[in-house]
């Protein structure tokens, strides 16, 4: 299986992204795979919802200045945010939302990047 070499180097910049600002427990997941209609998640912990939402903006911000924005999405809490980059879709949560939805239970099946 070809990777799309533009999504799997969005997945790792968006990676040393969430690093930057002390994400906990990033991963990232090729769904390609396992779904026909999704191809990569990359999910992460925040603190806290001030942390929750310095993550979003810092991704946000700093994928922005290299001309990406996300699609708009409907929903956001302050314990899950969502943002959509096409291909690769952002998953960032508090560590209790993280395990009631369990997004990488769901998808096991996936690749791990």
């Amino acid at each position: 299986m070809v990777k799309t070499k533009e999504a799997v180097e969005l997945v790792g910049r968006i990676k040393d992204l969430l690093w930057e600002k002390k994400a906990e427990n990033v991963v990232a997941l090729d769904l390609r795979a396992v779904s026909e209609s999704l191809d990569y998640f990359v999910v992460a912990s925040a603190t806290s919802t001030p942390h929750l939402q310095a993550l979003e903006r810092h991704v946000q911000e700093k994928l922005e200045e290299e001309g990406l924005r996300p699609r708009p999405t409907e929903g956001q809490s302050p314990r899950w945010v969502v943002l959509d980059y096409g291909e690769v879709v952002v998953h960032l949560m508090t560590p209790e939302a993280r395990e009631y939805y369990d997004l990488e239970g769901f998808w096991a099946d996936a690749e791990r990047l």
